[in-house]
């Protein structure tokens, strides 16, 4: 990979973390539109051991949960924000991106605490892009976030 990939690929990976991170819900909104393709979808693809114990309770598969398009992503992003971000007690911030096969995108990325830098969470982004560089899909991988 040369050094341009891998400038590109770094910031790619940061305009993704910086659209969780940003306050401003109409710049929010347009990062959104930039990054995504307008059918990009993310699915949780572990959703929070609740709903896992739900499905299973009623003999359900465990639900895909998903949002797709720029209006559900708003959505999605705007929510994280508000329980994480917007209170000042966290921040997202992105590990180094990697290429995968398939011309796949692996993101790993931590929620850290504000007040001592300590890892509260955190979790890895498996990302396909269209031939505009846009996120068509984002498995998202969640690890230990309280």
């Amino acid at each position: 990979m040369s050094n341009r990939d891998d400038n590109n690929l770094a910031h790619f990976a940061e305009r993704y973390m910086a659209q969780w991170n940003e306050s401003d819900p109409a710049i929010r909104r347009k990062m959104i539109e930039e990054i995504w393709a307008p059918t990009g979808a993310q699915t949780l693809v572990d959703p929070p051991v609740e709903i896992r114990e739900a499905a299973a309770n009623l003999n359900f598969a465990v639900p895909a949960l998903e949002v797709r398009g720029h209006h559900a992503m708003q959505a999605r992003v705007s929510r994280a924000y508000e329980m994480f971000v917007a209170s000042g007690e966290y921040t997202f911030e992105v590990g180094v991106a990697t290429r995968l096969p398939a011309g796949l995108i692996g993101l790993p990325w931590s929620m850290i605490s504000r007040a001592d830098g300590s890892v509260a969470g955190g979790g890895y982004e498996v990302i396909g892009l269209d031939s505009d560089g846009r996120i068509t899909f984002d498995h998202q991988f969640i690890e230990g976030v309280r």
